[in-house]
């Protein structure tokens, strides 16, 4: 059996999850979101918990079992308490604000770069420098988020761009460096 597949996810008091064929939905708090699984994998409710089975030990059902309950927990997560990726800007004159629903970020590009949003992402920012990207959905929060940093992403030399929080950046040695290994 899969080591992840197997586990039962835990349904908070504030969450309902609903099947319907290989449909789920799974409603709280901060909203709701739906998604069509594999039909092979199986997906039941009992006593407050999600159980996710498969039919076969074929390699195609083993890698569905883990993906599925990885997804259901995930939406189940992101219902109850949300998901947020932190971006850190480093350059001189790099800021970020947000204007109305949209996130204006200035770069060092000659016009400043404006990012709208999909349903259900809210942007924050915090100083000039730390972008939040909030939202229910794990897999759009995280695109979002790649789709900004992807703007200007962190360059080798001086390490200036748009990174992850923690994000570690390996820097290069330049021409100094080069001539002075002769």
């Amino acid at each position: 059996m899969s080591r992840i597949g197997r586990l039962p996810i835990a349904i908070p008091s504030q969450v309902e999850v609903r099947i319907e064929g290989a449909r789920v939905t799974v409603k709280g708090p901060k909203g709701e979101l739906s998604r069509d699984l594999h039909p092979d994998i199986g997906v039941t409710v009992d006593d407050g918990q999600i159980l996710v089975t498969r039919p076969t030990d074929r390699p195609l059902h083993r890698s569905l079992h883990g993906l599925t309950r990885s997804l259901l927990a995930n939406m189940v997560t992101g219902v109850s308490d949300g998901f947020i990726k932190v971006l850190e800007m480093q350059g001189v004159g790099y800021r970020a604000q947000v204007q109305g629903q949209k996130l204006v970020l200035q770069v060092g590009y000659s016009r400043p770069v404006e990012v709208t949003p999909p349903a259900g992402i809210t942007f924050a920012v915090e100083g000039n420098s730390r972008v939040l990207v909030q939202g229910i959905s794990r897999e759009l929060v995280g695109q979002v988020a790649a789709d900004i940093r992807a703007v200007r992403p962190p360059e080798p030399y001086k390490g200036k761009g748009i990174r992850y929080q923690g994000e570690r950046v390996r820097h290069k040695a330049g021409k100094a460096g080069k001539a002075a290994k002769r």
